[in-house]
């Protein structure tokens, strides 16, 4: 598809979703956030967009869904009516990654008279009736679809989708964790299994690029290959579960303290300390002006 690279909807995953529909199918569409415009960054220099206060990212809430909303710190809750980028300065800021229900209200006006119906954070919607209509859902929160009930028992019947669009990809792949990849395709796996099957008309649409092993795991439909992969690369590395690993917080003069008392075994290797994650925090009133900041060790043993 040659608009695959600058169009968020390419034509392959448009067509899919007007056939289905017209077949008076459901349509799902899996977005790995919620919210309206959950992530900016700098317009110019593309640096996430970080709060002066706390350094937390700086979002669109999702009661401003409308040009001009405030840009807000998705942590402190500190608006930004004066934000500069960090990095160059820059006062522009665009999106990231668009949530369910910015992506409802552009499938809104591409398709104006089917439904469109979101899922996702604290909206869940639990099922939905098999006709027509557009399912917008962050992962694990799809709706089941229902075709009926008995009459006699009074059981369900269960029915499926008839398309599935795997948009965003790349904000479940980027994330920054060591198991993003082997978390990606089960959310992606666990879309494609409430389709119909591919004789019964079932398209299943990622918009990824082809080249990376986890979309061709996923179109291969080889989940032990995937695995089998990803423990490979793990050992290579060293890191779970090729090997144990423990994470200690506290104070810079505790941790050593910790190394000191612990007599640990000759084998076991101590990384760190370094500065604590973003949005990590340790538990109780810690005093940091007495304490100097937070760090983390990690000890690794075979």
């Amino acid at each position: 598809d040659p608009l695959a690279r600058s169009a968020r909807l390419p034509g392959l995953a448009f067509r899919a979703v007007r056939d289905t529909l017209s077949r008076n199918e459901p349509v799902l569409i899996q977005v790995p956030r919620k919210g309206y415009v959950p992530t900016l960054a700098c317009g110019n220099c593309r640096t996430p967009a970080r709060c002066r206060h706390c350094n937390g990212p700086v979002g669109l809430p999702q009661s401003d869904q409308h040009q001009g909303g405030v840009p807000t710190c998705r942590w402190c809750g500190r608006p930004d009516t004066r934000f500069r980028c960090q990095a160059c300065g820059s006062p522009k800021l665009r999106a990231v990654v668009l949530g369910a229900e910015r992506t409802a209200e552009e499938l809104g006006r591409a398709f104006p008279s089917t439904r469109i119906i979101t899922s996702g954070g604290n909206r869940v919607v639990d099922h939905i009736d098999y006709r027509a209509c557009i399912v917008v859902s962050t992962p694990g929160a799809e709706p089941a679809v229902h075709t009926g009930v008995d009459r006699y028992s009074g059981d369900t019947s269960r029915g499926a989708y008839g398309a599935c669009l795997l948009l965003d990809t790349w904000a479940l792949m980027g994330r920054q964790d060591l198991r993003a990849t082997e978390d990606t395709l089960q959310k992606w796996a666990a879309a494609a299994t409430l389709v119909h099957s591919h004789i019964h008309g079932g398209h299943v649409v990622v918009v990824a690029d082809p080249s990376l092993a986890v979309v061709q795991s996923l179109i291969r439909w080889d989940m032990v290959g995937a695995a089998a992969a990803e423990l490979a690369s793990r050992r290579e590395v060293r890191f779970p579960p090729a090997v144990h690993m423990a994470a200690i917080d506290g104070a810079a003069a505790a941790l050593d303290s910790f190394v000191e008392l612990a007599e640990l075994p000759a084998h076991a290797e101590v990384l760190g300390p370094v500065d604590l994650p973003p949005g990590v925090t340790l538990p109780g009133e810690y005093d940091e002006a007495r304490f100097g900041p937070p760090q983390r060790m990690l000890i690794r043993t075979p």
